[in-house]
């Protein structure tokens, strides 16, 4: 089955054509242009470089959040229209999950954390024996200092970080005095592939949803409501 991948919840968007597990072509690009310029012309592009369109796509998988409320927008637009009125299943795929699986080959606690600002991050916690990849918590927004004191119950184990809060992650532990192992650089963004590879098994187990009922995942309000509604709690004070 030939599944289409995307992951646009962060500054890079990223393109993927996978043929059941086997890899066919990855496509990403940073470049400072927003995902909705970039997104479909990468998969039209890379379709036609397999001799592909998208009639032959029987999967499509996208990351559904957390992540950049405009790029999980996108993402999650982009699926839908193409799913529209074809009857496509759909992976809703956890963008933390698909971090994770970035760096799933590596054995330790996996790390995925992606920048929530306000000394945030959107994070869950996997642990990893090369192979096989163990979710140990829900995907959440958490403090970094909150992040920090459950990893200090995995000292001596082996820590790795990846996704864009990598540096801010980093910065954190070191100053917490917590030992991690440097990721590789090509593993630390977030990556259509894992997004692939993830649906794979999502759809192994019955985890599929319709054009209908895709959805995202935002942990959180936008910015502009917390301000809202921030601006109104003070007001009624007054």
């Amino acid at each position: 089955m030939i599944t289409l991948a995307f992951d646009t919840t962060a500054k890079i968007a990223s393109v993927a054509v996978l043929d059941g597990e086997r890899v066919l072509a990855n496509y990403s690009i940073d470049n400072g242009l927003t995902q909705s310029e970039l997104i479909l012309p990468m998969a039209e592009n890379m379709l036609s470089s397999l001799k592909l369109t998208f009639s032959d796509v029987g999967l499509i998988a996208t990351s559904v959040g957390p992540g950049s409320f405009t790029g999980v927008r996108i993402g999650v637009a982009l699926a839908k229209g193409l799913a529209f009125g074809k009857d496509i299943p759909i992976c809703e795929v956890s963008t933390l999950e698909a971090l994770a699986e970035n760096i799933g080959a590596l054995r330790g606690i996996l790390v995925p954390a992606m920048d929530a600002r306000r000394s945030q991050v959107y994070n869950a916690l996997f642990r990893s024996n090369g192979k096989a990849i163990e979710r140990l918590t829900e995907d959440r927004a958490i403090s970094l200092s909150q992040l920090c004191c459950e990893l200090k119950a995995y000292e001596g184990e082996r820590i790795y970080i990846s996704g864009d809060g990598y540096g801010v992650t980093a910065k954190a532990l070191t100053a917490e005095g917590i030992s991690f192992e440097a990721t590789p650089e090509l593993l630390i963004a977030e990556s259509a592939v894992s997004v692939g590879r993830v649906a794979q098994r999502m759809l192994a187990r019955g985890e599929t949803v319709s054009d209908k009922e895709l959805k995202p995942t935002y942990l959180r309000l936008p910015q502009a409501e917390r301000e809202r509604l921030e601006k109104e709690k003070a007001e009624r004070k007054n």
